[in-house]
């Protein structure tokens, strides 16, 4: 773009403010790839310089893959103090190269940084101008400028006189199906939740289209911006409600430069295993309850068995009777030590052997006439290696104290959950047959891991021979290149004139070294091996839609936070889940007593007023307090509600109609409808997790909840729950449609 084609000198210094940055930026790009091609032709250098060499790559990489992430619009305002002095702001932070490093682009979180987001007329603090920069890719489009010091004269015709130009146009922008970043708009309410102190516990409450799950994902750049030592060793984890959720907010921290956060479902946080299964509500809620972690307890203190009503054992031509009374001393004096159920087991193991052991020697070593022990130490060794030895012990040590695992045990329990639970619990969780895992049994297993515990002895075997072939291999690639450096020395005509400059890998580092080193090279984020980790404590975790947990899930989220700092985000009159606490002090108060923080954010910023007032006449007549948060805007378009005999074909007529041209609908139907919708619309499919970046999408309530779309077409709202039908009719930005064939809910009919 030339000169000319600016209508004023102001735009005409931004976009050359910016064509300088994205300069720096491919200089940077440019110079990282290099590195990178020049570090990896270097296959053939010594060991630390290829230690180096990777270190090099991971760093350098790490921030190409920041500078594409935000390469949309890197630079969106920029704020000139009352001393003269201008800063830029950014999505991240970039310094020119000479000796003191001078910023060139402001990181949005740093402290400088923060009056473009909360000056005003009234508390400019020390800002004469605050500006909006708009970009589309690298061209500058359009400035908005707000005037913070009255007293200042000067203008330069793109001033806007309310402030809220840029805010209005990303509430009004067409959906992409995926969440934006709001850096560039983030509110002086939001700004105070995002720059909290990470430590303790902060729950930030809020209605549908407050912003809530954008300030969380924005608190959680700011925590890693401002504590990133501590933080980038032990990671930051947020859980979502489900997959498509995490799908759509996966692109936010890119943009802001942060990659190395771990984004989970409840379902997801077992290592190992990924919940696809679906339970029934009425399962769902037994399974998470909180006396379950008592249940379980109990499933395991029932598989350390007693004989019934003896065990024989054959040994030595001989039969050994372990009876009941030698088995219960064997295992209360077990359960003493107070270990883990597997951990305890060596313990067991040496009771039972011991036993056996005395019983032998008092058959065998006691002289019949004077009954004396004619046996020594010496003898009481061999006869219990002996033992130690004779499969038939260990068959009956394996029936009294089983080595077991979390799945297994859990699977066992939903098979015969009878004599656990009452009947009718038992009748909602039993499952015969466990192929897949549900969301709701992820927490079980986490129980059940903490109450087996693993047996030291065989980790501790597993590594020993991990680390023996590490060793082998290492020795091999010793071996062939000392071979090949012997060949090549040979091989020279005139050879090594003095002999000295012969060396090999076996002259600097031995194989155990070698192997020590490779064991070390992990370069896996600390958010990858978090994920591998069931017993890892993360820095600071995020939990959205909180209200839906149940309190068996929060066992399993407060074992991976023992600091207890976290960020609670949710809407108590949206928890549709029957497992869910929905009290935050009902969530809280067995963990941290009342020592935590609560925030509300009370203005919605998606929702349009027509649509939230029909929304909250839903909610008003089960709860009359009920005060919804303040839409702060109006579109003039009224949802509509239609009656029908043919759902289908309703269904596809208003989805024609209310498709935007540009943007994003939702259909939000009951799941057995999605079949028989999804025939008459084209593109649309059933039964998989939805891909939000088609046109049109098909959900069920639970699936729809922290998304939104540009309309929304609500059908059969009659089969809804209370929260289950205030969530579907707050997705929309621009228009909602309902379709139905009984009845309305009757708030839902008094509202048109």
């Amino acid at each position: 773009m030339s000169n000319t084609d600016f209508p004023d000198d102001e735009l005409r210094i931004e976009q050359e403010f910016i064509d300088g940055l994205y300069a720096r930026v491919d200089a940077l790009r440019g110079g990282t790839e290099a590195a990178v091609a020049d570090a990896l032709a270097q296959g053939s250098t010594p060991m630390q310089a290829r230690l180096e060499r990777d270190v090099l790559v991971a760093e350098r990489s790490g921030l190409l893959a920041a500078l594409n992430a935000v390469d949309g619009s890197l630079c969106f305002g920029r704020i000139d103090r009352t001393t003269g002095t201008t800063h830029h702001i950014g999505r991240i932070g970039i310094r020119a190269d000479d000796a003191e490093h001078t910023p060139i682009l402001i990181d949005w979180r740093a402290p400088v940084a923060r009056p473009f987001y909360l000056a005003t007329g009234h508390t400019p603090m020390g800002l004469r101008r605050r500006r909006h920069i708009t970009t589309e890719g690298r061209a500058v489009t359009a400035l908005h400028d707000e005037i913070l010091d009255l007293g200042d004269e000067q203008r330069t015709g793109h001033e806007d006189p309310t402030g809220d130009a840029v805010l209005l146009a990303a509430l009004n922008s067409a959906r992409t199906g995926r969440m934006s970043d709001i850096v560039q708009t983030i509110q002086a309410e939001q700004d105070r939740i995002i720059r909290a102190p990470y430590r303790g516990v902060l729950v930030v409450e809020g209605g549908p289209g407050t912003g809530k799950t954008a300030v969380a994902l924005h608190r959680a750049a700011y925590l890693l911006y401002e504590h990133r030592e501590l933080l980038a060793k032990r990671a930051v984890l947020i859980v979502g409600p489900n997959p498509a959720f995490l799908g759509y907010i996966g692109e936010v921290l890119p943009s802001l430069g942060e990659t190395g956060v771990l984004l989970s479902t409840v379902g997801e946080l077992y290592p190992g295993v990924k919940a696809t299964a679906i339970d029934t509500p009425e399962a769902a809620a037994v399974k998470g309850r909180a006396d379950m972690a008592d249940v379980l307890a109990a499933v395991v203190s029932d598989r350390q068995a007693l004989p019934d009503p003896v065990i024989a054992i054959e040994h030595d031509r001989d039969v050994l009777m372990l009876d009941d009374d030698l088995v219960r001393v064997a295992r209360e004096r077990t359960r003493e030590a107070k270990l883990q159920h597997n951990a305890a087991r060596e313990h067991f193991e040496g009771h039972i052997l011991n036993t056996l052991t005395d019983m032998v020697a008092e058959r065998i070593g006691t002289d019949p006439y004077d009954g004396t022990n004619l046996l020594d130490a010496s003898d009481i060794t061999q006869i219990r290696d002996e033992l130690a030895e004779n499969p038939e012990v260990w068959s009956a040590i394996d029936q009294l104290w089983p080595r077991l695992t979390p799945q297994r045990l859990v699977a066992d329990f939903l098979a015969e959950p009878d004599g656990f639970v009452s009947e009718p619990d038992a009748a909602a969780i039993r499952r015969r047959v466990t192929r897949a895992w549900t969301t709701a049994d992820v927490p079980l297993l986490d129980e059940a891991a903490e109450l087996l515990g693993e047996d030291d002895r065989l980790a501790r075997a597993a590594a020993e021979r991990e680390r023996n072939e590490h060793i082998a291999y290492a020795q091999s690639v010793l071996d062939i290149s000392y071979a090949s450096r012997t060949y090549e020395f040979e091989d020279k005509e005139d050879g090594d004139p003095d002999g000295s400059e012969v060396l090999s890998a076996h002259d600097i580092i031995d194989a155990e070294r070698m192997a020590e080193r490779q064991e070390e090279d992990d370069h896996r984020s600390a958010a990858e091996r978090a994920a591998a980790d069931r017993t890892w404590a993360f820095g600071h975790i995020i939990v959205d839609e909180a209200q839906e947990l149940s309190p068996m899930a929060w066992r399993l989220l407060m074992r991976r936070s023992p600091t207890r700092s976290m960020t609670l985000v949710g809407d108590p009159a949206q928890t549709a889940e029957a497992a869910g606490v929905g009290s935050w002090a009902g969530i809280l108060q067995p963990y941290v007593e009342d020592r935590w923080e609560h925030t509300r954010l009370a203005v919605n910023y998606r929702t349009p007023s027509e649509i939230m007032d029909v929304a909250a006449a839903v909610v008003r007549a089960e709860h009359p307090g009920f005060e919804p948060p303040s839409s702060v805007r109006s579109t003039g378009v009224r949802p509509w509600a239609r009656a029908t005999d043919d759902l289908p074909g309703a269904v596809a007529k208003a989805v024609a109609e209310l498709t935007p041209a540009e943007g994003r609908l939702a259909v939000i139907a009951p799941r057995d409808l999605h079949r028989s919708l999804a025939a008459r619309l084209d593109g649309v499919t059933a039964g998989k997790e939805p891909d939000l970046t088609r046109t049109v999408v098909l959900l069920d309530p639970r699936q729809a909840k922290g998304l939104e779309f540009d309309s929304v077409l609500v059908v059969e709202p009659s089969r809804y729950g209370t929260s289950d039908l205030y969530v579907a009719l707050t997705r929309a930005t621009q228009a909602l449609g309902i379709v139905h064939t009984g009845e309305l809910p009757p708030a839902l009919a008094a509202a048109f």
